[in-house]
């Protein structure tokens, strides 16, 4: 793990300093590598659905419900930052939250826009290390526990819709013991080796709820905006496992996954495979309209963290 740490951190550093021609080449790699995955997963979609009836779906949808699922999304990025302050409170690094959300806007910007460049997450890790001489360990764990309270509130959810989707046949008892099962071990383990990441681990939890609730909701509008009159249940579980399948950064910004694997489970579930084909296109472009608010900070680095006096930091350096 400490290497893998140390790996996330110098190659931030080396994207943020003057780079040798094995480093450009890499990064050069990467996008290329991403851009062929993502290109070649939408050829297989658009094989199967015409884009052409995806595209009328975009022309004739209404604009203030897809206005409302970009509020309802800029909202739960909103909360996803506040989730991530309560694990960096519980290093004792209080930041400001305008600061906290602007980091949190320029790290979406780094994650969508520049594939082959600076990780979200490794700038996170190197700032703070930089700026607040906070060990490059303490912080990668907060982030870890933030994205892992986000996995635990999609598999709530998904335990949740279950119950509502015939073509599932199993037992609830099956998949809910799992979940409670997997709960027990998690919090187990996070509070007998992560002890200090637990210190407002349950509000993070809830908020990771509301951040995974508002994005579907999000979809749930997308949808009503398409005048649909069926079931939505089938289309929100579809969408929390393909955003699963993002965990894998083989594409640009998840593109091409997420239709993929949509479109893989109208095998599955009762779906209109262009509606199937459309929500997720849908949701990239409202993510990715929030995530070019970012580049403003790297435009202008200065406005970061302007207005603000320097962040509380109380921090006992002990890098056990």
């Amino acid at each position: 793990m400490k290497d893998l740490i140390q790996t996330e951190v110098e190659e931030t550093e080396r994207a943020v300093k003057p780079k040798t021609w094995k480093d450009t080449l890499w990064s050069v790699a990467k996008v290329v590598l991403k851009f062929a995955v993502t290109s070649v997963l939408l050829y297989f979609v658009f094989r199967k659905v015409p884009l052409e009836k995806v595209k009328l779906r975009l022309i004739h949808a209404n604009y203030w419900w897809m206005f409302a699922a970009l509020v309802s999304f800029f909202i739960s990025m909103i909360i996803s930052s506040w989730r991530l302050s309560s694990f960096f409170k519980s290093i004792k690094l209080k930041l400001d939250p305008r600061f906290n959300f602007r980091l949190y806007l320029l790290g979406l910007f780094y994650n969508f826009l520049l594939p082959g460049g600076i990780g979200g997450d490794g700038y996170k890790i190197y700032l703070l290390n930089k700026t607040y001489k906070l060990p490059a360990k303490k912080v990668f764990w907060a982030i870890m526990f933030d994205r892992l309270s986000g996995l635990w509130a999609i598999g709530l959810i998904i335990v949740a819709l279950i119950f509502l989707i015939p073509q599932i046949d199993i037992h609830m008892g099956i998949p809910l013991s799992i979940f409670v099962g997997g709960s027990i071990v998690y919090y187990f383990v996070a509070y007998k080796f992560f002890r200090e990441y637990t210190h407002y681990f349950f509000p993070a939890h809830l908020k990771a709820v509301a951040v995974q609730s508002l994005q579907l909701l999000a979809i749930v509008f997308i949808m009503i905006g398409q005048d649909f009159t069926g079931k939505y249940s089938p289309y929100l579980l579809s969408f929390l496992i393909s955003a699963l399948a993002t965990i894998i950064p083989i594409s640009i910004g998840g593109a091409g996954i997420r239709e993929t694997v949509f479109l893989q489970l109208t095998k599955v579930f009762p779906m209109d495979e262009s509606l199937a084909t459309f929500l997720p296109g849908s949701f990239y472009i409202i993510s990715l309209i929030v995530a070019l608010l970012g580049i403003y900070y790297v435009v202008r680095p200065s406005r970061l963290e302007e207005g603000l006096t320097k962040a509380e930091v109380n921090l006992e350096i002990d890098d056990k």
